[in-house]
């Protein structure tokens, strides 16, 4: 009798997720609000924090590695090892700017080049995790096991997002305050992130288990060739799918070029605006110009209210939109559909127009535009990942082959890649025009969103998502 088979998923399942979730949004989210805080100009801050995404774009590339070498349960465990021991190294290494430096957002980027270096290694991390964690949730549970914890997944997933985007942000604006010192408060911050970390780690080493060894164990064959005919198995016709026959069925597949612009432009309103809209929250309301760019114009707001209000409330009505949008493709089909989503996720972008070129000081009425634009986009993403989907399940031609996992996976690295390209330059822009002028250029983007749209309802099966 193995353990395995006494080893509920209750036990793992939630903390597994929950520590895939943390770190991903330390890397992407966290970063971004403490270079702000710490005075890094938004040109410099937005290109060099958008970097940070190239991991999960690229992660496909390796990910065979984790098959091949030691057990997933391996890779899950000394990943997050490394990830508690690189936010230990981040508390110790983080640079202390002088506090007129970072009031004039004057912070050169080169300061941190030892912190940049940290969280690309922690990005790289995590986005190994995810590979071997999303790995071993499928060879430790059977398909009835799968679906019903499925829902658990995403849900401690979500819990993560709440935490760091959040909750952490929070406890920095509280520690600011106590302390009056912006550096400490992130120092003591991302200690608590790594004792956090630490504790799941040395919680998962005992309850985690150990499947693909007692998988080896009852059938008398390694744990990797197990693995690989568990994989074999989800191919339909039982064939073993190579990385190059992959790529080359999906860059073959009918309409593929319309879904390449509909995955890097459906969401380039949003690319630019929520580079920047952290720093926004927090930047000086007063706006000055040296050097040809301006600086301010922000809503001056303390960290720990934006802890609260964007990265807690504005992520709760995130999350109610995205169940929403889930509910309402599920009655109208994504053809329906997908014209109210494309509405839904660009057009509450108008939000930051206002709170832009009106700076109000209510924080019941910031919260309430936030919230708003944060439904919008949750349930207006909804349509993008269920197109996703849609593109990954389409046939190959006449080949009766079912590469949907695979297609889907670089569906996920095209849709990595139309955030980071309006990341890049989402800084410069604002500088040069200002956060007002630079929201417009957002809200005016949606045009790439309507056309993409426009083209795509055109190719999509008028059954696809909705119940029968």
């Amino acid at each position: 009798m193995n353990k395995a088979k006494h080893s509920s998923p209750w036990w793992w399942v939630p903390t597994l997720y929950f520590a895939e979730g943390v770190p991903y949004f330390l890397v992407n989210n966290i970063s971004v609000m403490l270079f702000a805080k710490m005075g890094v100009p938004n040109d410099q801050l937005a290109f060099f924090t958008t970097l940070l995404y190239f991991p999960w774009f690229l992660k496909g590339l390796w990910s065979p590695l984790v098959d091949v070498v030691k057990t997933k349960r391996w890779w899950i465990v000394a990943m997050q090892l490394l990830m508690a021991v690189l936010c230990v190294l981040l508390t110790l290494s983080l640079p202390h700017p002088d506090a007129s430096m970072m009031a004039a957002k004057g912070t050169p980027v080169s300061m941190f080049w030892l912190t940049l270096v940290l969280f690309i290694i922690t990005a790289f991390a995590s986005a190994t995790h995810d590979i071997a964690a999303d790995g071993y949730y499928m060879i430790a549970h059977d398909s009835c096991s799968q679906a019903r914890f499925i829902g658990i997944r995403s849900t401690f997933y979500r819990i993560a997002m709440v935490f760091g985007q959040g909750v952490l942000v929070f406890i920095a604006g509280r520690f600011e305050k106590s302390t009056g010192d912006i550096p400490l408060s992130w120092q003591l911050t991302l200690g608590i992130t790594a004792v956090i970390l630490f504790a799941v780690t040395i919680y998962h080493i005992f309850a985690l288990p150990r499947v693909e060894r007692a998988i080896g164990k009852e059938s008398g064959r390694s744990p990797k060739v197990e693995s690989q005919k568990s994989k074999d198995a989800c191919d339909d016709k039982g064939q073993e799918l190579s990385i190059g026959e992959a790529f080359k069925t999906f860059f073959t597949k009918k309409g593929v070029v319309l879904a390449i612009c509909f995955m890097l432009l459906y969401r380039m309103a949003e690319g630019l605006l929520v580079k920047l809209s952290l720093p926004f929250l927090v930047d000086s309301r007063e706006v000055i110009e040296r050097e040809g760019q301006l600086i301010g114009g922000g809503l001056g707001l303390d960290t720990d209210v934006v802890g609260f209000i964007y990265g807690t409330i504005g992520v709760l009505f995130l999350l109610l939109g995205g169940i929403l949008g889930g509910i309402y493709i599920s009655r109208r089909g994504l053809k329906r559909s997908i014209w109210l989503m494309a509405a839904s996720l660009t057009l509450p972008n108008l939000v930051y127009v206002y709170l832009s070129g009106v700076q109000p000081t209510n924080l019941w009425l910031i919260g309430s535009a936030i919230s708003f634009e944060q439904f919008g986009y949750g349930f207006g993403f909804t349509a993008y990942m269920m197109y996703m989907m849609y593109f990954a399940q389409s046939k190959v031609g006449d080949r009766d082959v079912n590469y949907s996992t695979s297609h889907y996976a670089i569906c996920t690295a095209f849709m990595a890649l139309s955030m980071m390209l309006p990341g890049f330059v989402a800084g410069k822009i604002e500088m040069s025009v200002g956060y007002y002028w630079f929201f417009w250029i957002a809200v005016l983007c949606s045009v790439t969103t309507f056309a993409v749209t426009y083209f795509v309802h055109r190719q999509i099966d008028s059954e696809y998502g909705c119940n029968k």
